[in-house]
């Protein structure tokens, strides 16, 4: 009896294997040797020496199975449904328009790309013309520099480009322009200040850094908790020198009530008109639907 129950279990557990490793391997070739591997196994169980094989132990933990005493967790399935989800989420393009993207070049848009730099460049105007900035500089103790101008402004660069990459490649394709534009401005701000062109080409190059830097600190925060917004705006907007805790809590503020996504992505890529909340609320309550802007045939 005892040996007729240690069959049953090896055979139960040869049948979980058959089934994991038919949906791991394709190939005729490959799916040969695992039966082979399998029946030596099963000749194995017979002889109450079951071990599973390095080999096919490998192939399982490789596409995302887990042992954990004698058991099977497998979440491949759940993990590839997701990303199934996202990619049918994204926009569609022919083979040629992504043959022209992977040699550098910009296929087809859905709006023109004359209309999206003209837009662009009016959503970074928006950031820099209705952002009191003096408000920024005395409620934070901020240094009122060419720096930490631009570490204001790059926070509304963030939010802007976090709204438009949610609009395809059009999106994704006035996200860079509105970029350039702002490298251009803070060039020509600096040359403005008399500031030498060696000393701007160097603090440009620091700029730079510390902007991708930024991105992914603020994306992070987005994403998560206040904490970890907090976090972000210390290291990148307050060059880590904040020793008032109110200071990140009215900034953490300030970026939650940028409600970016109630605007239409349309309007968005047609005219890139953007309003701000400002940092100190009069009312906290007096949250408005923003207006929808008008613009003509033109995109203007």
């Amino acid at each position: 009896m005892a040996a007729l129950a240690r069959a049953a279990s090896c055979q139960a557990e040869v049948t979980q294997w058959v089934a994991a490793c038919s949906g791991l391997l394709q190939t005729a070739t490959v799916q040969g040797q695992c039966r082979r591997m399998l029946h030596g196994i099963f000749q194995r169980c017979k002889t109450g020496q079951f071990q599973l094989p390095k080999a096919c132990g490998g192939l399982i933990e490789a596409n995302g199975a887990k042992t954990h005493q004698n058991r099977l967790i497998y979440s491949t399935s759940k993990q590839l449904s997701a990303k199934d989800s996202v990619q049918t989420s994204e926009e569609k393009v022919g083979p040629f328009t992504r043959i022209i993207e992977a040699m550098g070049f910009t296929g087809p848009l859905k709006y023109s790309r004359w209309k999206i730099k003209v837009a662009a460049l009016r959503m970074y105007t928006c950031c820099v013309e209705k952002t009191d900035y003096e408000e920024f500089f005395n409620r934070c103790q901020m240094p009122d520099t060419l720096n930490s101008w631009f570490l204001v402004a790059q926070l509304h660069v963030w939010m802007c480009l976090v709204r438009m990459k949610q609009e395809g490649r059009a999106g994704k394709y006035m996200c860079r322009y509105i970029v350039h534009c702002m490298w251009e401005d803070v060039e020509q701000r600096g040359k403005v200040m008399g500031i030498n062109s060696v000393v701007l080409k160097q603090d440009l190059r620091s700029m730079v850094e510390n902007f991708y830097a930024a991105l992914f600190g603020y994306d992070e925060g987005i994403l998560s908790d206040d904490h970890v917004l907090a976090a972000a705006l210390w290291r990148n907007l307050f060059n880590r020198n904040c020793e008032d805790p109110q200071h990140l809590e009215l900034l953490v503020e300030y970026v939650r009530k940028q409600h970016l996504d109630a605007l239409s992505g349309e309007d968005l890529l047609l005219t890139g008109e953007v309003s701000w909340r400002p940092l100190v609320e009069s009312n906290a309550r007096s949250i408005l639907k923003p207006l929808s802007p008008v613009y003509n045939d033109e995109g203007l």
